[in-house]
């Protein structure tokens, strides 16, 4: 007998095409049939050992965030709810260029210390690893829900050319071509890149179309942090349409936003350029959060030249008075390019996270905030915190705008990502509602988006990029990863003043054919493993 009968479900598929009412029969971590309308038809109904009621719950395909930040967390937090409570079933990690696989010993420890206000620094962690495959096995030891990888172009490069402001030697980029395709005959997905971080930002479009190259001949793509979301953002975008089209390598634009005062109303332009590359033939998707403010670290914000050399002499050309002010004038009067070209608001900079808790007062104000509480510059109080921090301060960054996010939202390439970043005491809402918050915000309280649409968005068009072939879809031979939602009362719980809040409305969620989310509570299932690039 089959292990599971889900009763009476609205099924919407992610093919965007209208739900329908079927009984899902579920055995061996798989769909095993659909028998549509079978009450209604009176035919003999599918048996099961468990049998469960879904009466007036949709059923679909589990959710695939296409922007995360787990890399460590998957190991840390076995329960992993803030995902797993969404109807998560799938993360796409090594984002950004950053992450901890392939390194060696050195990088290793530079990359923690780079991107502690992501992830934290790991000291809870066994880095037994040094390679990508070595890190999906290590994944592949048990994890809440599935996970697949990209790799870091901003750790390669700092693997085989550190963090110097300088092309790429012949030598050196034919080795960095070595590690891409290494990663992915390991089983990454694509490669991704950090083009307003250190060291990834370093690299000349040359050196990232060579890259591409490589991972076009695996079927791979590339997803780009490009080079601005700011000043000079629709020539940032251009610019990776642009690239990849010379590599004929498939373009996936991460959390593809528009920001600043001075993109205010332009998503219209982006769309544009984007339609004309897609009807000239391109391969391009994006994936966005349902959300105005961004995420990431104080240090980010910083001009590249500052990062030259890596965190280390990062701090030390921080603690220089003569040389701190040289920052401070690129930041405040220029526009840094860590910062997007933009001159730095610091009352849009919110404090989300610390990693030193003598720092906690900073926590959930706005850098001018703390300064005007201390009779003291802004700049006095970023810097501090650099300082005291070592780089692992987190923020939020109020610099969106919300016609451009549901302008976005309703492209016909568009995708669901968090950009879940979970370190910090008040981290950004969308780590634990963006699922939700698309489809109880967007789809029912605002109709931007249809419930078949939204689905298909967050479940087949995300599988289709991933080139997985038994996902995505409520279809029988397909995994059985799937979410039951309530379409009247899903939400996010999660909000800027209690973040971590989970979502309400989800009761049930299966990865692998097993509840790992069970009358709205995690179970202790780790069904989760790493999802290997399909080979071409």
């Amino acid at each position: 007998m089959d292990e599971l009968v889900v009763r009476d479900a609205d099924v919407v598929d992610g093919s965007g095409e209208p739900s329908y009412r079927a009984d899902v029969v579920v055995d061996g971590g798989r769909i095993v049939s659909i028998v549509k309308e079978a009450a209604a038809a009176g035919c003999q109904r599918p048996r099961a050992r468990r049998e469960l009621d879904a009466e007036g719950l949709v059923l679909s395909p589990g959710f695939i965030d296409m922007h995360a930040h787990s890399d460590l967390a998957l190991l840390r937090d076995p329960d992993h709810s803030a995902k797993a409570a969404q109807g998560v079933t799938l993360e796409v990690i090594g984002q950004d260029g950053l992450s901890y696989a392939p390194v060696d010993d050195r990088t290793l420890e530079e990359v923690r210390r780079a991107i502690t206000g992501w992830n934290g620094y790991g000291d809870d962690i066994d880095f037994d690893w040094r390679s990508v495959g070595a890190y999906l096995d290590r994944l592949d030891g048990g994890i809440a829900v599935n996970a697949a990888y990209l790799v870091p172009q901003g750790t390669v490069r700092a693997l085989v050319v550190g963090w110097e402001d300088r092309p790429a030697t012949p030598q050196e980029l034919d080795r960095m071509r070595q590690l891409v395709a290494e990663g992915l005959e390991q089983g990454a997905v694509g490669l991704s890149s950090g083009l307003t971080y250190t060291p990834g930002m370093y690299a000349e479009d040359a050196e990232l179309t060579a890259l591409c190259r490589v991972v076009a001949s695996y079927g791979g793509y590339y997803c780009p942090h490009h080079r601005s979301y700011g000043a000079g953002a629709l020539t940032a975008y251009a610019e990776m349409v642009e690239l990849t089209r010379a590599a004929g390598c498939a373009l996936h634009l991460a959390h593809a936003t528009l920001n600043f005062g001075v993109n205010e109303g332009r998503a219209p332009e982006l769309l544009a350029l984007l339609d004309e590359a897609l009807d000239a033939g391109a391969d391009i998707s994006l994936d966005t959060y349902p959300y105005t403010p961004g995420s990431t670290t104080l240090a980010a914000l910083l001009p590249s030249w500052a990062g030259e050399g890596g965190p280390e002499a990062l701090l030390r050309r921080l603690a220089d008075e003569e040389t701190a002010e040289r920052v401070r004038h690129d930041l405040e009067a220029v526009g840094a390019d860590g910062c997007h070209g933009v001159p730095v608001q610091w009352e849009t900079i919110e404090i989300s996270g610390v990693t030193d808790p003598a720092l906690a007062e900073y926590v959930g104000r706005t850098v001018r905030e703390s300064a005007d509480a201390r009779g003291e510059a802004p700049w006095a109080t970023a810097r501090r915190l650099l300082l005291r921090d070592r780089l692992g301060t987190a923020i939020l960054q109020h610099v969106g705008h919300e016609e451009n996010v549901r302008a976005i939202m309703r492209h016909r390439v568009h995708t669901g990502g968090s950009d879940g970043i979970l370190q910090g005491a008040k981290p950004h809402p969308r780590a634990y509602g963006t699922f939700a918050h698309y489809l109880g915000h967007y789809v029912r309280e605002l109709g931007v988006l249809s419930l078949e649409e939204c689905v298909a968005r967050l479940t087949a068009r995300p599988a289709a990029r991933l080139r997985l072939p038994d996902r995505g879809l409520v279809r029988e031979g397909y995994r059985a990863d799937l979410v039951l939602f309530d379409p009247a009362t899903v939400a996010a719980g999660s909000t800027y003043g209690r973040p971590r809040t989970l979502p309400t409305g989800i009761p049930y969620v299966l990865v692998d054919g097993r509840f790992v989310i069970e009358d709205g509570r995690r179970t202790d299932v780790l069904a989760g493993r790493s999802v290997r690039r399909t080979p071409l």
